[in-house]
């Protein structure tokens, strides 16, 4: 059962050693900051069947609005671990902020534009020039927009929208596409029906990951790598039996999607916990473009200078094979 509570912690002694790594020896309190989601089905099967438990973690969901904000009761040690989308942990490291990502746990590969047949086609990128587009401005859905608009050599007008306002703002004609996250991709099509448009354009992952706290990072190792242990254990099981994880998952978000629509968000999901290069060139990337968007004032990043946020020994220490990185 997921547990709402505040961000406080009791900590207890480490001691334990499972599966070859020290594991605390009583319950530990650890505070996570997540949200039921479709894209982090390790998180739901381990708290279903127990695994973070086993581990000796009792672990407490805070649940926030947004990744952005879990991530900011991170940076102020309010809690030990934070689950997100990159994109926050690019703008933390920018701004010299302390803390580590220890995990990645999904990719996502069907990134996509949502337009409308009442206003034109969608074929290729050359048919978003001249268009007015909904995005949330300062989020990487807008960082995957620029993108494709850079690299298809086209102009648009870009409107600025809540998330949840995108899908509506399209129905309405305020807009004549959208690119939104993709929690609101399954909206569209029922919302605009036979209407309904989409355009996948590559270049852009969103990767979901685990950040941990700098408290944490310094002073609890062994807890990190509990925690990741339990995961670790859960991601195979759905490996094994994705149908069941989907079950975990669905009885967690209580109705705010549907079988069918989970699985064709799967089919476009990579689901293995690792941290590998290219999400290190995905934060110089993202990097960069937040600073000529005048977002944060900072140094132009380099691989040099985010690598350090991404902390691997814990993930090392499970399996080295997760880890490839410079």
């Amino acid at each position: 059962m997921i547990k709402r509570l505040s961000p406080k912690t009791a900590i207890a002694a480490l001691t334990l050693s499972v599966m070859g790594f020290a594991f605390p020896a009583a319950a530990e309190t650890v505070t996570f900051a997540w949200s039921p989601n479709p894209q982090t089905p390790q998180v739901d099967v381990a708290l279903a069947k127990g695994y973070f438990k086993q581990a000796g973690l009792d672990v407490n969901i805070v649940s926030f609005p947004s990744g952005r904000e879990g991530f900011e009761a991170l940076i102020g040690n309010q809690v030990d671990f934070s689950f997100m989308a990159e994109f926050p942990a690019v703008t933390g490291a920018l701004r010299g902020q302390t803390f580590g990502v220890v995990a990645d746990l999904a990719r996502y590969e069907g990134t996509r534009i949502i337009g409308s047949a009442k206003f034109k086609e969608l074929k290729s990128p050359a048919d978003l020039a001249g268009l007015k587009i909904g995005t949330t401005l300062g989020t990487n859905v807008d960082y995957y927009l620029s993108h494709v608009l850079t690299t298809a050599g086209v102009k648009a007008e870009i409107i600025n929208a809540a998330p949840s306002d995108l899908i509506p703002s399209l129905v309405r004609g305020d807009v004549e596409a959208a690119v939104t996250f993709p929690t609101f991709y399954e909206m569209g099509k029922k919302t605009l029906g036979d209407n309904y448009r989409e355009l996948r354009v590559g270049g852009y992952q969103p990767h979901f990951i685990i950040a941990a706290s700098q408290a944490t990072l310094d002073k609890k190792p062994a807890t990190i790598q509990a925690f990741l242990g339990a995961l670790a254990k859960a991601e195979a099981d759905v490996k094994a039996d994705p149908d069941a994880a989907m079950d975990a998952v669905l009885a967690n978000l209580k109705g705010a999607t549907n079988k069918d629509a989970l699985k064709a968000m799967w089919a476009d999901t990579q689901f293995r916990m690792i941290l590998n290069k290219d999400l290190l060139d995905l934060m110089v990337s993202q990097g960069n473009w937040i600073i000529t968007k005048g977002v944060v004032k900072a140094d132009a990043p380099t691989a040099t200078s985010m690598r350090p946020y991404l902390v691997d020994g814990p993930l090392k220490a499970i399996d080295p094979a997760r880890v490839n990185l410079p």
